[in-house]
């Protein structure tokens, strides 16, 4: 039987932490006078006290270490539990909006999503924006910290190749947990206050400049317009393209930049190989645009440059007319949202590295065919990487692929168009926030889609957050015998 101690007692200390998060927005609409701050100083004690309990009554499991099992169930309960009581200020206050909408709303948060159904996003209390964007950053900071510490731990996916001592991004450089969240702390704050105060300088009102920095270094796409930043200057493209790509680079290169060492950033093939794809991308979009709509190169190359970004960092945010560029700029940003950005950030998607490594494994299949007697390791940044690894990395692209055509179909027979639901499942599995299809025609927003499809984004959202088999595992009866 599972100790369950040592889970809960991490768990409510985060629902506590995250309850008293609440009383910054419940400060500025206190502050404001927009008449909802009692809602988030509510919903401030319910989960504060939520919390307090579940940690009073686990505190005899205090201190000890987690085994690999309690680490899967603590971070599935983490995000789905910590939504829960994200979603309360949103029930208990404006918009007042039913539970599974919250519910979607703050798992679309936490999850670094970005994907909405609130409709009149523009005309909702200070608060709220600030709140949404909160959950936002609070998501990606958590996001960063699984991604580096528990994946290479619960050898998810082929994390468990960032565990070897010989790989300096972990082993020589950070070698204790506490010493990495200690320093991507500093790295992910330092991000946020220059996006802010970039924001700020290029002419963004002071809340808007807090609230949108807050949504891009933690890659969460979450705006407080409606029209996200297609009413903002070209400087203010320029310099938020720049800081998705910031925020979706492997976050322990910061803290090697820290350290004066900058070669291994650059010598990072994940990297190279993202801002190598990105570019090319960009280009064959943009040139695609020149040519079929007459749109001046400058123009093309920046909606290009903004909306290409923010799919493969999974960010969502959107400007210009993106859906309706045609089938080749659509094909594109699919494939770039699929495959994501890099691991070791708060990005999601298939990974950079998980790409990679795939390519090598099929070079060195075919290779095998040519010479089958010819002993090829596949290798990564001059390393070789065990079948361990690989066999991970290959069941973690299995699943999801399945994953996306399972959610996809469930998602048709909810009632959800072909269109809709196949760029549901997109955009939920690889939290990347946008959405396309005639069911958003109407909002921009998931509003309208029956409460069946928004349970399967949510979960969907959480399964691509947790890279998939981490919740398969939880889902095993094996997992909970001795």
């Amino acid at each position: 039987m599972i100790d369950l101690g040592p889970v809960g007692y991490v768990i409510g200390l985060i629902i506590s932490v995250l309850g008293m998060t609440m009383l910054v927005p419940f400060t500025v609409d206190w502050v404001t006078g927009d008449g909802n701050a009692q809602a988030f100083l509510e919903a401030a004690l319910i989960a504060t006290m939520a919390g307090l309990l579940t940690t009073l009554a686990c505190q005899n499991r205090a201190g000890r270490s987690l085994t690999v099992r309690q680490a899967f169930l603590l971070t599935i309960g983490i995000w789905l539990l910590v939504p829960l009581f994200g979603a309360l200020p949103l029930v208990i206050g404006a918009p007042e909006v039913r539970l599974i909408d919250a519910y979607f709303e703050a798992v679309s948060g936490i999850t670094t999503t970005g994907a909405s159904v609130f409709v009149d996003i523009d005309s909702l209390p200070i608060g709220v924006h600030l709140w949404r964007a909160m959950l936002n950053w609070l998501g990606g900071l958590g996001i960063a910290f699984i991604a580096m510490i528990f994946l290479p731990i619960m050898r998810v996916g082929g994390m468990q190749f960032f565990r070897t001592e010989g790989f300096d991004t972990f082993g020589k450089v950070l070698p204790r947990a506490t010493d990495i969240a200690g320093q991507l702390f500093f790295v992910y704050v330092s991000l946020t206050l220059a996006c802010m105060g970039s924001y700020a300088a290029l002419g963004m009102p002071a809340a808007e400049a807090v609230e949108h920095a807050l949504a891009t270094i933690a890659t969460g796409g979450f705006s407080p317009r409606a029209a996200s930043f297609a009413d903002y200057s070209a400087a203010i493209h320029y310099a938020t393209a720049l800081f998705m790509l910031l925020g979706s680079l492997p976050y322990i290169r910061y803290v090697q930049i820290m350290q004066g060492s900058v070669r291994p950033l650059w010598r990072d093939a994940q990297v190279r190989a993202y801002l190598g794809w990105i570019a090319v991308a960009v280009v064959s979009v943009g040139l695609w645009r020149v040519a079929t709509s007459g749109q001046a190169v400058e123009g093309a190359f920046r909606e290009s440059l903004f909306n290409l970004i923010s799919i493969m960092s999974s960010t969502g945010f959107g400007m210009g007319t993106f859906p309706a560029w045609g089938s080749f700029a659509i094909v594109v940003a699919m494939w770039l949202g699929v495959i994501g950005a890099c691991s070791g950030s708060s990005a999601a998607g298939l990974s950079v590295f998980r790409v990679q490594l795939m390519f090598a494994t099929l070079h060195q299949q075919i290779r095998r065919i040519h010479a089958p007697h010819r002993v090829a390791p596949i290798r990564y940044q001059g390393r070789s990487v065990d079948m361990d690894t690989i066999d991970a990395m290959v069941l973690y692209l299995g699943a999801y692929i399945l994953t996306f055509g399972v959610v996809a179909v469930l998602i048709l027979q909810s009632g959800v168009d072909f269109e809709s639901a196949v760029f549901a499942s997109w955009t939920s599995i690889g939290n990347i926030g946008y959405g396309l299809g005639p069911m958003l025609a109407r909002t921009g927003t998931f509003i309208d889609f029956p409460d069946a499809a928004k349970l399967l984004m949510i979960l969907a959202m959480i399964m691509g957050r947790l890279s998939l088999l981490a919740v398969f595992v939880v889902i095993l009866p094996r997992f909970w015998r001795a």
